[in-house]
């Protein structure tokens, strides 16, 4: 029977409380018992039995003619491989090993001559086994209401561990006896050898190179050796009775205030300090301070020289870093200016050729988009360096990464060519992350072109999506893409995301591919990790933090802009001359009209003019006064109604702080992406 069931029963109710105790009553069969089923037990019976499995301390109850078994949980150990029968069973059958030593004990409790027994020697089979085992306890019968003999209530209490403590104890004391009588025969030769240890501790003390003094409470000096004269060429007599934190410097004086008071305490304090020489110089000493008594006794090392090494080390360091800086800067300008140089050939040789009156027509298209292609490398050239360093403006927005992929499935294949396997290994439930569509978009194009170029053309490139949890337990997206190419070097794996390093022959690659996918990682909180043996391929993962909410749909369109916007009317701020009169020409072409203000403080003007003029300020971030940033939101909280569009190269400010939420647009743009942001900005 469950014991939650049969409690919930009336008829059991005598049984609550009784723990494991209660479990063995129920989980007996009771048929043909003499005492019946405990549903059936008399009064008296259940009242003498709900006292004892209810009691803290080891007790039994037999019960009847027969003396029938019952014990509560704490009498368990007691029974050893007896407890899982001995319940309701004949005392004469659970004892029957020590029923010729209890069977006296029994009979003069029923007859009504109750004894209690200390420590009575009793070898039975607990649950430690047989063992020799000392014993508390006493026997007293049970009366029914008609005053007859019911049972037989038994407290009982092993004192074995007691006893043989009290036996240990007598004996340690015999030991501690004759421990005295030797010490008393010592103690004629203790005198002398602590003569002798205080002369070998005054030995030390003189002798010691390290500064020893006793300080006490109030940070008097009370005691010091000898090095204080060598080491800060003070006598002892000129210190004792001085303050100790007087000869402290006067920078490191709170600290060391703040050490004396914890060593006085009890704490160990371990403290480096300058303290002033005699002839007023300082001197760098590491205190061990611990107190004894009301005193601190303190151990000073001299560690001037070795504080000079370091700050000489320190210096050297900071010199190789400086120099190993202008190394990477003439690596990165070297590099920077053989690309731009090649794309500037391009650009201004094209248009000398456009320039040429005779210059055939069919070839000019050609040349125009020979420009339009240096141009777009040259723009992706500077986004991969701001990514590198983390300067890159970026419009995060929520992505579902599968779908980024999925999407990008066509571009990576096309990329990768027919001797390439694609593999994708997408998860069920969607992993989204806060990230710059575009940069995202570009750094697994750029994983996927390095894994391509490490296999040579041929073999498997697989894209894994996983949402995990970092290290910190918060929720992170990894996308892992793995090769089947020649694998990494070790003593390569440091150098791989360094800006222009490749492994690739001349002219077959930037190097800035991965250096791009790792400053896109790290400036949108995340992190990327390689794994790489030479010949078994390498997997890259790029690492997100995932963050919940609904992807924003993906409005990207790579083809020109569509209807005019007639009848709007931009307010262009930009510094540079030749760029705001692109803005001008391009916002003209796209059928608006456009005025021009080469600052803030010009814009505001033409604001304070007249701001229903406009409908939209498109403002670069850059500029020499007020900030892009700062005027947009001066509009926004001036003019609520006015539409805004930024736009920048470079910003430290949004490099570190985002676009405070206002659209922006990156330079070098198209007449197309200038049309997307507009009719995104009047279709909200």
């Amino acid at each position: 029977m469950r014991m939650s069931t049969a409690l919930s029963d009336p008829r059991f109710a005598f049984l609550e409380g009784g723990g494991e105790a209660t479990r063995l009553i129920l989980a007996r069969d009771w048929t043909g018992h003499p005492l019946g089923p405990p549903q059936e037990w008399p009064e008296a019976f259940r009242v003498a039995l709900s006292l004892v499995l209810n009691s803290p301390e080891s007790m039994i109850l037999a019960w009847g003619p027969d003396l029938h078994f019952f014990f509560n949980e704490t009498y368990f150990p007691l029974l050893g491989p007896r407890l899982s029968w001995a319940m309701g069973s004949r005392f004469d059958e659970v004892w029957a090993d020590a029923l010729e030593q209890a069977r006296p004990i029994i009979d003069d409790a029923l007859a009504g001559r109750t004894q209690r027994f200390v420590d009575l020697p009793w070898k039975l089979d607990t649950d430690r086994g047989e063992a020799h085992t000392f014993w508390s306890f006493s026997y007293s019968r049970v009366l029914d209401g008609e005053g007859k003999v019911a049972g037989l209530f038994i407290f009982t209490n092993e004192t074995t561990a007691r006893v043989h403590a009290d036996r240990a104890l007598r004996e340690s004391q015999v030991q501690l006896s004759q421990a005295l009588e030797e010490l008393r025969a010592l103690n004629v030769t203790l005198e002398q050898r602590i003569v002798e240890r205080t002369a070998e501790r005054d030995r030390m003390w003189d002798v010691s190179p390290d500064l020893l003094t006793v300080v006490g409470a109030e940070g008097i000096i009370h005691r010091v050796n000898p090095a204080w004269q060598t080491l800060l060429g003070y006598e002892p007599s000129d210190l004792i009775g001085r303050l100790i934190l007087d000869l402290v410097q006067d920078e490191d004086r709170p600290a060391a205030e703040k050490a004396l008071k914890a060593s006085l305490t009890g704490s160990v304090t371990r403290i480096e300090l300058r303290l002033r020489h005699a002839q007023g110089h300082d001197e760098w000493i590491a205190w061990v301070g611990a107190s004894s008594a009301y005193e601190v006794f303190g151990v000073g090392r001299h560690i001037t020289q070795q504080k000079a090494a370091e700050a000489a080390l320190r210096t050297t360091e900071e010199q190789l870093r400086q120099a190993q800086k202008l190394e990477a800067i003439g690596q990165l300008t070297g590099s920077v200016a053989h690309d731009f140089n090649n794309l500037l050939t391009v650009i201004r040789g094209s248009i000398d050729l456009l320039r040429r009156a005779e210059f055939p027509a069919e070839r000019r298209q050609r040349q125009i988009d020979a420009i339009a292609d240096a141009a777009d490398r040259a723009a992706k050239l500077t986004a991969q360096l701001l990514a590198f360093a983390r300067r890159q403006p970026l419009t995060p927005e929520i992505v579902d990464v599968g779908d980024s992929i999925t999407a990008l499935t066509d571009m990576i294949t096309t990329l990768c060519g027919p001797g390439i396997r694609l593999v994708l290994d997408l998860p069920d439930a969607p992993c989204r992350a806060h990230v710059d569509r575009s940069q995202l978009d570009t750094a697994i194009v750029n994983m996927a072109v390095n894994a391509r170029d490490a296999m040579a053309g041929q073999g498997q490139l697989t894209v894994q999506i996983r949402g995990r949890a970092g290290a910190t337990g918060k929720p992170q997206v990894h996308i892992a893409i793995a090769d089947t190419g020649e694998g990494i070097p070790p003593d390569r794996l440091d150098q791989i995301f360094e800006p222009f390093f490749t492994t690739k022959r001349l002219g077959a690659g930037t190097g800035l591919g991965l250096s791009q996918v790792f400053g896109f990682a790290r400036q949108s909180g995340g992190d990327v990790h390689v794994v790489s043996a030479p010949g078994q391929g390498a997997t890259f993962t790029l690492v997100l933090p995932q963050v919940d909410g609904l992807p924003v749909p993906d409005s990207r369109s790579s083809g020109m802009p569509g209807a005019p916007h007639a009848d709007r009317c931009v307010l262009v701020v930009e510094d540079n001359i030749e760029v705001g009169q692109f803005a001008v020409e391009a916002l003209r072409t796209l059928g608006c009209r456009t005025v021009i203000a080469t600052n803030a403080a010009a814009a505001i003007e033409e604001l304070n003019a007249g701001a229903e003029r406009f409908d939209l300020v498109f403002s670069d971030v850059m500029m020499p006064g007020q900030s892009g940033i700062d005027f947009a939101h001066d509009i926004a909280r001036n003019h609520p109604g006015l539409r805004i569009l930024l736009t920048s190269g470079y910003s430290q400010v949004i490099a570190d702080e985002g676009s405070h939420g206002f659209a922006l647009l990156r330079k070098p743009y198209t007449l197309a992406e200038l049309a997307q942001q507009i009719d995104r900005l009047f279709s909200r």
